[in-house]
């Protein structure tokens, strides 16, 4: 006798089987489906359940808040059960996790602040998802701290704008990450920046070179970003700027120009004020000037004029310099010299309190060591570091 089959076995019995009704979902159970179909192949491929977190690929995202809802709910639950193949319904929710109402993707995707294409059901279709690293970026730029060491910093700020209102220093379009570099001004969010520091350039795990920075803003405030977290802000500012290093323009010339002296001398004074802050410095607090006239004659009197600290002063040091623009090479001085601008205020004889301008913590062979560079027309590439005490290369390579 041939095999039957047990349908066949039973019909030969006289018992009727009754055939299984096919099952029909609603839209919803049906999307909640596909929903958990694409979770298991996540589990299939990563062999883990999807997780929360903004270092996390948007999709494992959106499944993770889509299976803590799913776990929340009782009829999901029932309606999965026999489609659990590896037990993710059991599992518990992050308390961390996101909330949503519905499983609608768009509703999730907007929770996670994402935007849809529109008019595609495909969740994969986006209009934009920001990256983790374009959130740390925005992150970096919006977390700032008080500078507490901001009084070195304000007379750069102070000078920067004085430059840019006398044209002597420009704000261009932002183009390339290297012109990011220690001693660099930018414009980003409606503020002036400062790259103050910058530490050991490194390689990220995409290999791309990136090194953190102290960056200063003119508000007072600090933010120790990465270079390509300041490189995005700037692309990303529509009025983002950076300024450009000042030209201080023609200070030798071999024709006469307006303010051009057949010969000027630089000083340096020392002041023999009682003043605490210049006491305690004495040695390396010097007034840096031009004069067309001799030293002896521009000091005269030094001890009734706030400009010389209502002191008598010391003269520590002439150069003699021939056709020179006075004008652009006190300009030059005070930028060189700027991140060392004594900030000080005294009172004149009326009592009206006075803030000179040209004392500087400079000590005197740096001095020497600026006229000479004054004179071999190569000053304008250097900058005073008061850190280290010395000039140091600062155009851009």
């Amino acid at each position: 006798m041939a095999d039957l089959t047990d349908d066949e076995l039973l019909a030969a019995l006289g018992v009727e089987v009754a055939q299984p009704k096919a099952r029909t979902y609603t839209a919803r159970e049906e999307r909640v489906i596909a929903g958990f179909e694409d979770i298991e192949r996540f589990f299939e491929e990563h062999g883990r359940a999807p997780r929360h977190g903004e270092d996390r690929d948007i999709f494992e995202r959106l499944y993770a808040v889509r299976l803590d809802r799913l776990r929340e709910l009782e009829d999901c639950r029932e309606l999965l059960t026999g489609l659990d193949k590896h037990g993710l319904l059991q599992g518990e929710t992050e308390a961390h996790a996101p909330v949503v109402d519905e499983l609608d993707d768009d509703a999730l995707l907007a929770q996670l602040g994402v935007e849809t294409s529109g008019g595609d059901d495909d969740i994969r279709t986006l209009k934009h998802v920001p990256s983790a690293e374009e959130r740390r970026a925005a992150e970096e730029i919006a977390t700032r701290d008080k500078c507490e060491d901001f009084a070195r910093f304000k007379p750069l700020f102070e000078q920067v704008k004085l430059d840019l209102e006398a044209g002597t220093r420009e704000t261009r379009p932002f183009e390339l990450k290297a012109e990011i570099r220690p001693g660099a001004y930018f414009i980003v969010g409606g503020q002036i920046a400062y790259v103050a520091e910058m530490g050991e350039v490194f390689t990220t795990a995409h290999g791309r070179s990136d090194a953190r920075l102290r960056v200063i803003f003119d508000n007072g405030t600090q933010s120790n970003m990465l270079m390509r977290s300041l490189q995005r802000a700037l692309n990303g500012d529509e009025a983002g700027r950076r300024i450009t290093d000042p030209e201080a323009g023609p200070l030798f010339s071999g024709q006469a120009e307006e303010g051009d002296l057949a010969s000027g001398t630089i000083y340096v004074l020392r002041s023999k004020s009682d003043h605490p802050v210049v006491a305690q410095h004495r040695d390396i607090v010097h007034k840096i000037g031009v004069t067309n006239m001799a030293v002896e004659k521009r000091i005269a009197g030094a001890q009734l004029q706030p400009t010389f600290l209502m002191a008598n002063v010391e003269i520590m040091a002439q150069y003699t310099l021939y056709n020179i623009n006075r004008t652009k090479l006190e300009k030059l001085i005070h930028r060189v010299f700027g991140a060392a601008l004594l900030d000080i205020e005294i009172p004149d004889r009326f009592g009206t309190m006075i803030k000179p301008r040209e004392w500087f913590l400079v000590p005197l062979d740096v001095i020497n060591e600026a006229v000479e560079r004054i004179r071999d027309q190569t000053i304008a590439d250097y900058r005073y570091d008061p850190r280290e005490a010395r000039l140091v290369y600062s155009k851009a390579v």
